[in-house]
């Protein structure tokens, strides 16, 4: 896949670093020329020298052929940009960062089909590690609407030793949550559970549900032994 970055700030680099271990090709576009060679010598991408809202520079970075564009640029303005152009020049699939929310709407029209805001991610994400210390991580989803939530099962809880069926067959089970990954060993593979897959004591599960179930998900899953 050939996908051109506008913006080589940190999250930029860092995209770009994880999409050439992916084995993508990567093209990254910023004026900043300590940043280009940083680009090419340390990330191993392609990197383009000039503004991401340059017709002509969007061109010789291979627009035109990009299967994927990420602008994160340095502000909302930017971003908006560059995908207006990205879709001008036919490219299939659009994500932009969003730093003020009045940008959802006019990147949506745009033709962006991801919208990631980093602010409301970063303070999500700090809000839930202090309200739920025992989460060791969470995804969010369709702008915070879902929650995709990595949790341990402690040693003397209520699913303990039990199946994904009795589990989900439980009226106190929240309604609309799913199990959807079991990773028995932290130093095994992640594994998508049956009915039958039975919890054990210090595995690990990945649970779907929506925001406001999160604080009966967790009670369920680390309630007593006996209820």
């Amino acid at each position: 896949m050939y996908v051109l970055i506008g913006g080589a700030g940190l999250v930029g680099l860092s995209l770009a670093q994880k999409l050439v271990e992916l084995g993508h090709t990567v093209a990254i576009i910023d004026i900043d020329p300590t940043a280009c060679r940083y680009a090419r010598e340390q990330v191993g991408a392609m990197a383009f020298e000039g503004s991401a809202v340059s017709t002509e520079v969007l061109l010789e970075a291979g627009i035109r052929k990009a299967d994927s564009l990420a602008a994160v640029l340095r502000s909302d303005a930017l971003n908006l940009a560059m995908v207006t152009l990205a879709k001008h020049y036919g490219v299939p699939h659009m994500i932009s960062r969003m730093r003020h929310p009045d940008f959802v709407e006019p990147l949506r029209l745009a033709g962006a089909n991801h919208i990631i805001s980093t602010v409301e991610l970063a303070v999500s994400t700090m809000v839930n590690a202090i309200e739920y210390p025992q989460i060791e991580s969470m995804m969010h989803f369709d702008q915070g609407q879902i929650e995709v939530l990595k949790l341990a099962i402690p040693n003397s809880c209520y699913v303990a030793n039990r199946s994904v069926a009795e589990i989900a067959q439980d009226s106190r089970f929240p309604t609309g949550s799913l199990i959807i990954g079991y990773q028995p060993l932290p130093h095994e593979d992640l594994m998508i559970p049956n009915g039958s897959t039975v919890l054990e004591p210090g595995s690990t599960l990945l649970i779907v549900t929506k925001p406001g179930c999160l604080h009966e998900v967790i009670d369920f899953i680390e309630g007593c032994e006996k209820r």
